[in-house]
């Protein structure tokens, strides 16, 4: 590791290799932990009036492999393997949170290749604010006409931290290693506390499987089923977390009195989480209305490496045999929210997952009781079109009307597309499953009193829908859930 001579860093330790992957994560936890500790110490030693004369750093550990052949690797794999021969490598950050991710990724690097992986100290600082897994007051350690944080401590530096990985556009200079993960640890950490900040609750809270709703109506059938699950002391969850880290033991444990405080106001899309062994129960996430919000939100969640997402939400009917309360299962979208253009083009099609498409199929059936050609009685398979404008119905009708005809649209929302567009983006499965709540092409809108009609009778039903399909998702083997076709030509090894 390059250390200036006028820095003051902690001292520097050997790259060493491993060639088991419990021993290689706690080297990567130990210098996590020592060099995070040593930003710490100095900061709050400044805030006390210790005052620095140099700049401090300390940096991120790594994890890398150096392969020498194009050994063949097993071909039904989509993950656990380095495309080619070289140096790949990529930072890490908080093992306490990736701790069982980490054993599980790095395993089967060492499985795969028959070789060691080596873990040291990077060149990449870890920003100050990062060293905390909660945000710090930057204004109670420097004081007005003190010299700025970035003159003695790193700050977040955007060029570290964006998703030129994901996007396939990234640059590597001449003899860099080959990326090994789709996020650095910058990249994570950011996304870390922007989670925190969003959803009020802590990223460790979050399970493999996600809802995002665009209704806090969902949120409270949620909220009550999940309680009353604690309170029944269901055998599958181990808890239930509320925003304000409010938590609900299950009461196999102990009384099932909620302990935590909720936050004075809610924030911008809170998250609730049915906790279960090896996180693998369900966070539901209410998004809110728009792309925006469903881009924001699936941007942080992404570096959680969940093992599924699916939206469940409401939509507009486009076809007149369509009833109120019908559901919708998206097996392609019309882009036109326009959220990722930038990043993901519109030439590049979003594949329906036959994983997470049968799952949803057969919780519809199983749970309205309907199978076979009586199941199209309640549901339809068909193109979802996502626009940017709430008020569509506004525009120019023939316009709307041709375009919304000729991609054979069925339903129209504003998040659905940006959810499964960000999930193909991320290597994330994806799905989307909406309920019919309004037509407006035939003049049926949503009026209040309707509404509240149709949410009662629905809303129960849509989130059971939900809930069984990530249950069934949960008992896929991991390796077949994460498909080879969201994987690109030279991926990177890390799921």
């Amino acid at each position: 590791m390059f250390n200036p001579p006028d820095f003051l860093t902690p001292d520097p330790v050997a790259t060493e290799s491993f060639s088991d992957a419990g021993a290689a994560v706690a080297r990567l936890d130990e210098l996590y932990r020592r060099n995070t500790a040593f930003l710490r110490d100095r900061f709050e030693a400044h805030a006390r009036g210790d005052r620095l004369d140099r700049r401090v750093r300390a940096t991120y550990p790594f994890v890398q492999i150096a392969t020498g052949t194009h050994g063949r690797i097993d071909s039904r794999l989509s993950y656990g393997f380095v495309s080619g021969p070289g140096l790949h490598e990529t930072t890490v950050t908080r093992p306490d949170l990736y701790h069982d991710y980490l054993i599980e990724q790095i395993g089967l690097l060492i499985d795969n290749h028959g070789v060691p992986v080596e873990i040291g100290e990077s060149d990449d600082p870890i920003p100050v604010h990062f060293a905390y897994p909660r945000d710090i007051n930057v204004e109670a350690a420097f004081g007005e006409g003190e010299r700025p944080l970035r003159d003695l401590f790193d700050t977040p530096d955007l060029a570290m931290m964006d998703d030129s990985i994901v996007n396939g556009t990234r640059v590597a200079a001449a003899g860099a290693p080959e990326p090994l993960a789709l996020f650095r640890a910058a990249r994570i950490d950011y996304s870390l506390h922007r989670l925190a900040h969003y959803t009020g609750t802590d990223p460790a809270h979050f399970q493999n499987f996600v809802i995002f709703t665009n209704y806090a109506f969902y949120v409270d059938a949620f909220v009550r089923m999940a309680r009353e699950r604690m309170a029944a002391g269901e055998a599958d969850h181990v808890a239930f977390v509320e925003p304000g880290d409010v938590i609900t033991q299950n009461a196999r444990f102990g009384p099932p009195e909620p302990k935590g405080m909720a936050p004075e106001r809610m924030p911008q899309m809170p998250a609730y989480h049915l906790v279960a062994p090896d996180n693998s129960g369900i966070t539901l996430v209410n998004i809110g209305v728009g792309p925006s919000n469903a881009r924001t939100i699936t941007d942080h969640v992404a570096v959680l490496r969940p093992h599924a997402w699916l939206m469940l939400g409401h939509c507009a009917g486009l076809r007149n045999t369509q009833r109120m309360g019908d559901y919708v299962l998206a097996h392609g979208y019309v882009r036109e929210d326009h959220i990722l253009d930038e990043e993901l083009p519109l030439w590049v099609p979003i594949p329906a997952l036959a994983e997470v498409q049968v799952a949803v199929q057969e919780a519809v059936a199983e749970v309205t009781g309907l199978a076979g050609y009586e199941l199209k009685r309640v549901m339809r398979t068909g193109t979802v079109a996502s626009v940017d404008n709430r008020n569509w119905e506004l525009g120019d009708h023939p316009s709307i009307i041709r375009r919304l005809s000729q991609s054979r649209a069925i339903a129209l929302d504003m998040e659905s597309a940006a959810i499964a567009a960000n999930g193909f983006r991320f290597r994330v499965p994806y799905g989307t499953l909406l309920c019919i709540s309004d037509k407006p092409l035939q003049g049926e809108i949503k009026l209040a009193g309707m509404a509240s009609d149709f949410y009662r009778q629905r809303i129960g039903q849509h989130l059971e829908i939900g809930l069984r399909a990530l249950e069934k998702l949960r008992s896929h083997e991991r390796e077949r859930l994460h498909s080879r076709k969201l994987r690109s030509f030279a991926e990177v090894a890390f799921q």
